[in-house]
């Protein structure tokens, strides 16, 4: 479980393909308080820890996984937004992420705003995702406030902190980014399609 607000950058120094699966070995700040086992998000996409060495550690992304996120356009260089789990008893400062990725978006428009940024994205809505004005997303693990929600789009509002702190400063038009929806509305739509066929 996280929250959505990014520790830190990581960088990715290594990656290698094992049949279908993707070892990437990341450079943080944080290395050396993991533990083997542990869960990181990277991009908002939950991983587990199989090794470290030094400052450097290591994850295994599956296929499944890679064909859901943006992980296989990682190159070494990349530059990766990084949360650990959440501390029971801490403070909620985002909102319930499971660092389950959804599906991706696509970098439609970034328009500056007196200091601030607008990103908009757009989204296949064949998988029946939906954002709700003022409601709760997830982008690259980024828990943000959706904006001019539409059917396959919506608008999120970075402010110079986030977009200093994260791979928010890297995105140009056309970067592929990792959203998960809001796990309340995705029980909702989930028990409303149940219905639908009673």
């Amino acid at each position: 479980m996280f929250t959505g607000i990014i520790e830190e950058l990581g960088t990715v120094i290594f990656l290698k393909a094992d049949k279908e699966n993707l070892d990437i070995t990341v450079r943080s700040n944080f290395t050396s308080e993991l533990k083997i086992d542990q869960s990181v998000s990277h991009n908002g996409v939950c991983l587990t820890v199989v090794s470290i060495k030094d400052d450097t550690y290591t994850v295994t992304a599956i296929k499944e996984t890679l064909d859901k996120t943006n992980l296989t356009h990682l190159s070494v260089g990349s530059i990766v937004n990084l949360e650990r789990g959440m501390k029971l008893g801490a403070r909620l400062d985002g909102h319930i992420v499971q660092g389950h990725v959804d599906q991706t978006a696509r970098c439609k428009n970034i328009e500056e705003a007196n200091g601030s940024w607008y990103f908009t994205f757009e989204y296949d809505p064949s998988l029946h995702n939906i954002t709700i004005e003022k409601g709760s997303v997830t982008v690259n693990g980024v828990s943000l406030t959706v904006v001019n929600s539409k059917r396959n789009e919506f608008s999120v509002a970075i402010i110079p902190f986030t977009y200093e702190h994260t791979n928010f400063n890297h995105f140009e038009i056309g970067t592929e980014v990792n959203l998960e929806f809001d796990v309340i509305g995705k029980y909702v739509k989930r028990i409303t399609e149940l219905k639908e066929h009673h």
